[in-house]
């Protein structure tokens, strides 16, 4: 009788490890139901990554424009126009220069990777980011930020 019921538990055991995977078909519903939910949270979360990179040219923006105060303020004048943002990192003659303004160059390009466009003119300065298709105007992501 020992015997009949060791046959049994080997013939359960057997069986048990032949169900123990996943079928194909099992599989296919899941990558299915995995490929709904990406195609629904997909384009959000880029949606979010866009907006973040706004928001970062916006704070860059506002801190650039407050560097380029320090440095008014200890020259007496704006950085120049033919020099640019960069003599906030590196002293372009003016006397009473007492930089760098900026902890490291990556501050003077934005987001998309495009240097800041700094203008100058009588009244005061202007910082631009064209966004991010690069070109003037736009609306949404490929808007201009500027500042001050």
């Amino acid at each position: 009788m020992a015997r009949n019921e060791d046959r049994t538990a080997e013939a359960l055991s057997r069986d048990d490890r032949a169900d123990a995977g996943f079928t194909l078909v099992e599989l296919l519903v899941v990558l299915a139901i995995i490929a709904m939910i990406a195609t629904l949270v997909g384009p959000r979360v880029l949606g979010y990554i866009g907006t973040a990179k706004a928001d970062t040219a916006r704070t860059q923006v506002h801190n650039l424009a407050n560097a380029v105060e320090l440095y008014y303020l200890d020259t007496g004048a704006y950085p120049q126009a033919d020099k640019g943002l960069a003599a906030l990192m590196t002293n372009d003659g003016s006397p009473g220069w007492n930089g760098p303004y900026l902890k490291n160059q990556s501050g003077l390009t934005d987001p998309w990777g495009r240097p800041y466009a700094y203008e100058v003119s009588p009244g005061g300065f202007r910082i631009v980011s064209l966004g991010r298709d690069g070109a003037p105007g736009g609306t949404g992501e490929d808007a201009d930020i500027s500042g001050p």
